[in-house]
């Protein structure tokens, strides 16, 4: 189904103001898209709506500073969901224009560069590119007056970057100054696009950072208290899929049968394509390890089979829809 037919239809001249709220809309439709159902499925709705929002900028003579944060933050939910998506050149070219659009917002109207700067530095870190991560956070924790949510989140992306790096107490250090600064709830200063770090999205970072440190006994403990279930964004199905990579790198096979088990049925519902890539990689190592059990190497076959499936169905997928808008 097409999604946003009442916007698509909606050809005609509108004003500044419009626009706004028009975008504003498409906006709140992504991240509903994404939160429920993942990635995958919002990805083709990110860039119809990102091409119907450039369409209505460039039908208009000015933009007020209203739209232009709209805009700005359309193209940052939309790099967001092409990053979980693993479609790394978009996402980034979206964000520098969501970046580019930022800077034509006076000062105090520009809490969506960091949003901005966030993500391009967790993008970084996913990458394999810790030092560049490491620059962004660091550089954005130099700022003044931060809210307290925000240096949490930025603490967070420097401790991850740092355990990529094997940095382990520097990696400590910053996990610890993000819970202390971390509250049950948003304050008044922090942004509304903060909305999604909780302390069970800290919990779930938490464990990646350790797994990555090769502490993987915390890891496990970390990521299986954020893998709880609950009304959580589509996108946290990784600290699930990183969990089972935790226990399959520490050879922990009974365990790993066991989560992995749970998994298999949820495959073909995660919208994440990270988390489908991590679930790949657990495979691979699974079939690489020694004295596997049969019953989990059946279980990784069965896995490996879904998942290759679903990759077949994401290709065929994704001819139709170029061949669709061609």
């Amino acid at each position: 189904m097409q999604a946003y037919p009442q916007l698509i239809q909606d050809t005609g001249d509108v004003g500044s103001h419009d626009i706004a709220a028009l975008i504003a809309a498409l906006t709140a439709e992504l991240i509903r898209t994404d939160r429920t159902s993942g990635a995958r499925r919002a990805a083709p709705q990110a860039l119809r709506a990102v091409s119907i929002a450039r369409r209505k900028a460039q039908g208009s003579h000015t933009l007020s500073c209203g739209a232009l944060a709209a805009l700005a933050e359309l193209f940052q939910v939309a790099a967001w969901i092409l990053f979980d998506a693993e479609r790394h050149g978009l996402s980034r070219a979206l964000s520098h224009q969501a970046w580019n659009l930022s800077r034509r917002l006076p000062e105090d109207q520009r809490s969506i560069e960091l949003l901005i700067l966030s993500v391009l530095c967790l993008q970084q870190e996913h990458l394999g590119f810790p030092g560049s991560s490491l620059h962004i956070s660091s550089s954005v924790l130099t700022r003044k007056d931060l809210p307290e949510r925000v240096a949490a989140i930025f603490h967070v992306r420097e401790a991850r970057a740092h355990a990529q790096l094997q940095q382990q107490k520097k990696a400590l250090w910053s996990l610890n100054a993000a819970e202390e600064l971390l509250t049950e709830e948003p304050s008044e200063r922090d942004p509304s696009w903060t909305w999604w770090f909780d302390r069970t999205e800290f919990t779930g970072h938490q464990g990646l950072a350790h797994a990555a440190l090769g502490n993987l006994k915390t890891a496990a403990s970390h990521l299986y208290e954020a893998a709880a279930p609950g009304g959580a964004p589509a996108y946290r199905s990784l600290f699930s899929t990183e969990l089972g990579a935790a226990l399959a790198r520490a050879g922990a096979w009974r365990e790993a049968d066991a989560w992995l088990s749970t998994l298999v049925d949820t495959v073909p519902r995660i919208g994440s394509v990270r988390s489908l890539n991590s679930l790949t990689g657990t495979t691979h190592i699974i079939k690489q390890g020694r004295s596997v059990p049969r019953t989990l190497r059946n279980t990784n076959r069965h896995l490996t089979e879904l998942l290759q499936h679903q990759k077949a169905r994401a290709h065929a997928g994704s001819r139709e829809s170029r061949a669709g808008s061609s």
